[in-house]
Formats: structure tokens, C-alpha cells, sequence
């Protein structure tokens, strides 16, 4: 069998369609990582990946479109699924294999690496609830995204079973600028939450940073934890408490499905490496 990027059909390219503006990948080191541990991986069987950045649902169709039209890749890997997702059966009409990464309860059938958004957001309201906080709220993604909606969940489930009241969820896009203003209109409100969730680190820094110009102390009057770690929040005063995933290690095990994929053979069920909660500084017990 020839290798990819090796036979007289095989480009020796993947795709990744990335809806996010570029300014912002420079500030969410997450992508970077995931297409890191992607590119070592591939490197060896030489294939490459190409990372396209676009701002509409219409225009990552139309590169599917046209990466397709002129076999510029042999595969794509599909991010950021969403409920009702149209990618996989639009990417099987144009004759494009593709490798699902992320919240994916869909079609067993479909290649994928599948990522559990609800079981880490379980043990971190365990941890806060230790803690003493019974007022919760939560800066998400775009609410159509999957993860985003397990999350949410996730959250409500755990805070019903422990008897605390409904948490307040309000709905960024990853950026610091919703970070900065969701976490003052949480500040704000009545009840104040004790402890914020969020679901990136940038969000997270600017909602520390939002605390501070409305002089609530972290951690004193308010715990915030991120998702995904980064240095960004390692190097926060206080540093933030993270769910923290094995991003590299995500991408690497997205890119073994992706030779599977690419050699023809049955794609193994895999699964991204758990996230962990790391308490740091921004989290301590609740306020009295």
C-alpha cells in the first residue's frame, strides 16, 4: 500500500478548518498545541497539515469545497462539532474522509476522538462545594457548540445534586473581551456568585482582571477556574485554578486516527486525555 503523500493520488496534506478570528489565536494558545501534537504525528508518515482560518459556517464549507474540487487534502479533521451537525454527511457527499474531534455522540460508525466535557465539570463543582460555594456561575462558549452544551449540564446536574441553587450561565465566544463583560454583569448581579467557571483560559485572565477593577479579591471573595491550562494562567496573579487537558497528547491521538483513516484500515475508538482540576491560587474557600 503506498503511503500518503506517496501514491499517485495522495496529496500528503490534511485539513483543519478553524472558525476563529486570527487575532484570537494568538491569545488561545489551545489550537496551537492540538495542531502541534497533530504535526508530530504525521510528520513521520510524511503528511503535513494545512490550518485555515475562517469566520463563517459558508465559508469552511466552501474551502471543504474547494479543497475537494482540487484534492489539495486527503482527509479533514472537523472541530468544534456542533448539535445537528451538517459537516460529516456534507464531507461524505464530496468524497472527503474525515476524522471527528470533540463532544461526539453521534454516529458510532464515524472516525473519531471523542472528549468527556461532563465528568471534569463534576469534579470541580465537588471541589467547590468543598470549599463552602453554593453560588455558582459559568462563562461559556458559543452555545451551539457540543461541549458547550455538556457542560452546562454538567454543571446544572452537579449543582441540583448538591443541593445548591441553579447556577448562572452566560454565553461568551472565547474571547477577553466577553470574558471581561459576562464576568462584570455576574459581579453585578444579585445573587453574586462566589465562584466563576470558565470556558477558556482567556476568559478566565480577563474575568480575573475584571474582579480586580471592580475591587473583588481573588480568591478571597471569589474563586475562578479555567478551562484549559495554559501560561497565561500560570503566570496570573493569582495564578488560575485550571481544568487542565493534555492537549498535545489530544492532537497526537486525532492524528493516529487520521493514518487509520488515511491506510484504509478500522479507525480504533480513542479518546482525548481527561482533564484534571489543578487548584492554584484563585481558588480558596468561600466567603462567609
Amino acid at each position: 500500500m503506498d503511503e500518503p503523500g506517496h501514491g499517485p493520488a495522495g496529496s500528503g496534506r490534511v485539513g483543519l478548518v478553524v472558525a476563529r478570528p486570527v487575532r484570537m489565536l494568538g491569545t488561545e494558545p489551545y489550537f496551537m498545541e492540538f495542531v502541534a501534537g497533530i504535526e508530530e504525528r504525521l510528520a513521520g508518515r510524511g503528511v503535513s497539515v494545512i490550518l485555515h482560518l475562517v469566520a463563517t459556517p459558508e465559508e469552511e464549507a466552501a474551502t471543504y469545497r474547494r479543497w475537494a474540487d482540487r484534492r489539495l487534502v486527503d482527509a479533514v479533521i472537523v472541530v468544534n462539532l456542533t448539535a445537528d451537525d451538517e459537516r460529516p454527511a456534507f464531507l461524505r457527499a464530496l468524497g472527503l474522509p474525515a476524522v471527528l474531534a470533540g463532544t461526539w455522540d453521534g454516529s458510532p460508525d464515524l472516525p473519531a476522538v471523542r472528549t468527556d466535557d461532563a465528568a471534569p465539570v463534576r469534579e470541580a463543582v465537588a471541589r467547590l462545594v468543598d470549599l463552602g460555594h453554593r453560588t455558582l456561575a459559568r462563562v461559556t462558549g458559543p452555545a451551539r457548540l457540543r461541549h458547550t452544551a455538556a457542560r452546562t449540564a454538567a454543571l446544572t446536574g452537579a449543582c441540583r445534586a448538591a443541593g445548591l441553587p441553579e447556577p448562572a450561565v452566560v454565553e461568551g465566544d472565547y474571547s477577553h473581551d466577553s470574558g471581561e463583560r459576562l464576568t462584570v454583569g455576574l459581579l453585578r448581579g444579585e445573587p453574586r456568585p462566589t465562584a466563576i467557571l470558565y470556558d477558556n483560559d482567556a476568559m478566565a485572565v480577563a474575568g480575573l482582571a475584571a474582579a480586580r477593577e471592580l475591587r473583588v479579591p481573588v480568591p478571597e471573595r471569589l474563586s475562578l477556574v479555567a478551562w484549559d491550562d495554559s501560561i497565561l494562567c500560570r503566570l496570573a496573579s493569582p495564578p488560575l485554578t485550571t481544568m487542565s487537558v493534555d492537549v498535545y497528547q489530544y492532537g497526537a491521538s486525532v492524528a493516529a486516527t487520521v493514518l487509520e483513516v488515511l491506510d484504509g484500515v478500522p479507525a480504533e475508538p480513542r479518546w482525548s486525555p481527561a482533564a484534571r482540576f489543578v487548584p492554584r491560587g484563585s481558588t480558596a474557600p468561600a466567603p462567609t
